[in-house]
């Protein structure tokens, strides 16, 4: 062990020094070997010629080697594609020997050495990496070396590419014991891979509660979520910790590494399969044109920001009330320019240039100031407070955020013509029960109070649903609570809700907004509603704890119902109207609500006004009753209504 050390301590040039010596010893008694069996007794040359003819097959051997990059392999981890780089190298070294010792013209040399050399080389020089790269190994300052008992017990659930790297890297640390490969192909059921056995997924429960197996590893790739969904499901009832591993091309290195091994996220859990963006939707009113971003900082404006820069607008303005947030937003981009630049593989980002611009929509001066000064010709208008609790209790302050704020950035657009104005709304803003909601429906009806048919301007909105592990969610909460030991708090037991990833929301606003002709109401198909309780209980398992309760005293994690919040419903509402219609893109759909006359809105907004600046709450919700359309402050729904409500928005078109 020693020694092993002291050789990776050594410079490259003497560690090349050392395996050729090595090679030309093994090469040698390789040699010697062959014409010893094949001659049945130990073999002495007869002649001088024959001596040089030996001597230069170890030669030989070692300037083939070269050739083929032997010596550049790193010893510790030669893997699969360095055994057959190995045999190939010997072939054409043996061969290259053959042809010498036909043109020697040396009489009586038996063929068959050149056979029996062949096979004993390749297998030495094998067998001396293999054992060179396990002493290494053991060696090398980060390895730990761990007996065969504490090593832990390990399930690899996918046996395709990603799985087999995987098991590589699990192997060189030396610190688990795969049990098995889990895969649903009927061809490598029982089959063994890289001598590990291949099961079906029926057999998982056994093998976890016979093997004592703590841990299962997903390897799939992150394109086909549907079968990771699958494979999650299918490990919900045992009390193991799954992990997984992220695609291949995220992977820089190429290679799989026990370090990209991640815990289960929300994403694995509820996301869907992707659908490919349509890219003249994406680029069609982004392209060199100059884009303004409200909210910018926040968990949707900033993913706006980040996939809006790949596509090539000529200027990006992020308009942010945090300086936080919009600093960190400012410095994440000014990164990912500069790292870009630095990268000759990855794509170039356009010569965008970034305007940060802090302060508040509600401020007309600033807001008509900056879209005059740069010419603005598109804005995503994502600035909101949107955490339902804190603008039940600030109902004056959410309504002149949400609300005024919305009619003072469009009416700005709509002075300075600005080409296109996309409003990022809420399903809360369906029959809302909070003002969160009424704001959000109140913000839509002043957009299509403003669209015209033949309006200079044209204004939308998207509406959607709750975005995964966005600040202030659920999932987030859910993490911190199990990461503390519990409890987990659930509001009620039948409360549902849908979800979105942030990317994924994101890229439909960005594509619905420029199918926009003005005045529609887009809904993004959400999916499946996810009932919350079920969500916690799944998440506490998969963190490879049990969820305590009346069935098992003994469980880790305890899940609490809190009860609703005030103004928070059972479940959200996607449609006001049943006049829903599909577009080009399957998972984004155009609806017809009902309309305010513009007259009607701007007396209803004149009082709700005069309401917050005498901060009159019984007069601000009267008008909310008025005005938006089903609102009934402080419902929460009603357990009955719930079925009703799990169909994706795809499904009522049908």
């Amino acid at each position: 062990m020693r020694s092993a050390v002291w050789l990776i301590e050594r410079p490259r040039w003497f560690k090349r020094f050392f395996l050729i010596a090595n090679d030309l010893v093994l090469l040698t008694i390789a040699l010697w070997a062959a014409y010893s069996l094949r001659l049945s007794q130990f073999y002495i040359p007869e002649s001088f010629g024959m001596i040089l003819l030996m001597a230069a097959a170890p030669i030989i051997g070692v300037i083939t080697f070269h050739m083929r990059g032997l010596y550049k392999l790193v010893t510790r981890y030669i893997g699969p594609e360095g055994t057959t780089r190995i045999y190939v190298a010997v072939i054409i070294a043996v061969l290259a020997w053959a042809l010498l010792v036909l043109l020697s013209g040396i009489k009586g040399h038996p063929r068959s050495v050149v056979v029996i050399y062949g096979l004993i080389a390749a297998g030495l020089i094998r067998l001396s990496r293999q054992w060179a790269g396990s002493l290494l190994l053991k060696a090398a300052p980060q390895h730990k070396p761990v007996s065969f008992d504490e090593r832990k017990n390990v399930i690899i659930y996918g046996a395709g590419t990603m799985g087999i790297q995987l098991l590589r890297a699990l192997n060189e640390t030396n610190q688990f014991n795969m049990v098995a490969f889990i895969d649903n192909s009927p061809s490598l059921a029982g089959q063994v891979v890289h001598g590990v056995k291949v099961l079906r997924p029926g057999k998982i429960g056994k093998v976890i509660t016979t093997e004592n197996v703590k841990e299962v590893l997903l390897a799939m790739p992150s394109a086909l979520r549907s079968e990771r969904r699958a494979a999650i499901k299918a490990l919900e009832p045992f009390p193991v910790v799954v992990k997984t591993l992220p695609a291949l091309e995220e992977i820089a290195s190429g290679r799989v590494e026990v370090s990209d091994l991640r815990p289960i996220e929300v994403e694995d859990l509820l996301g869907r399969d992707p659908v490919a963006p349509e890219l003249e939707l994406l680029t069609g009113h982004v392209k060199d044109k100059v884009v303004m971003i409200t909210g910018a900082g926040g968990s949707i404006g900033s993913e706006l920001t980040r996939q809006l820069l790949e596509l090539g607008p000529k200027t990006l303005i992020l308009f942010e009330l945090s300086e936080v947030a919009l600093y960190e937003i400012d410095m994440e981009i000014e990164e990912l320019k500069w790292r870009r630049a630095k990268e000759p593989e990855a794509a170039p980002l356009a010569d965008t240039k970034i305007v940060p611009v802090l302060g508040s929509v509600l401020d007309r001066k600033l807001v008509a100031r900056t879209i005059s000064n740069y010419d603005v010709e598109v804005i995503y208008h994502a600035a909101a407070y949107k955490h339902v609790p804190l603008v039940e209790v600030n109902p004056f302050t959410g309504l002149q955020n949400n609300t005024f704020g919305t009619l003072t950035l469009a009416e700005a657009a709509k002075e300075a013509r600005v080409e296109r104005f996309v409003l990022v709304s809420s399903d809360k803003a369906v029959r809302p029960t909070n003002v969160m909601g009424a704001s959000k429906r109140l913000a839509e009806l002043i957009l299509q109070a403003l669209a015209e048919p033949h309006g200079t301007t044209v204004f939308t909105m998207v509406r959607f649903g709750n975005v995964l592990d966005s600040s202030g969610s659920v999932v987030r909460r859910f993490r911190n609570q199990i990461q503390a030991g519990g409890p987990v708090t659930v509001t009620h037991p039948e409360i549902i809700r849908y979800f979105m990833s942030i990317p994924e929301a994101a890229q439909l606003v960005i594509q619905a907004g420029a199918m926009a002709s003005g005045g529609e109401v887009f809904v993004l198909d959400m999916g499946t509603p996810v009932k919350i309780d079920d969500l916690a209980r799944t998440m506490v398992r998969l963190s490879g704890l049990e969820v305590r309760d009346d069935d098992n005293q003994d469980g880790d994690i305890a899940i609490e119902y809190i009860g609703l919040r005030r103004g928070e419903k059972l479940y959200e509402e996607l449609l006001i109207g049943e006049n829903t219609t599909g577009t080009s893109h399957p998972r984004i759909f155009k609806n017809s609500e009902p309309v305010l006359a513009h007259a009607e809105l701007v007396a209803a907004l004149e009082r709700l006004d005069d309401a917050i600046q005498r901060h009159d709450e019984a007069d601000l919700q009267e008008m909310l009753r008025a005005t938006v359309e089903g609102y009934k402050p402080g419902g929460t729904g009603h357990p009955a209504s719930v079925k009703d409500e799990w169909q994706p928005v795809s499904r009522m078109l049908h």
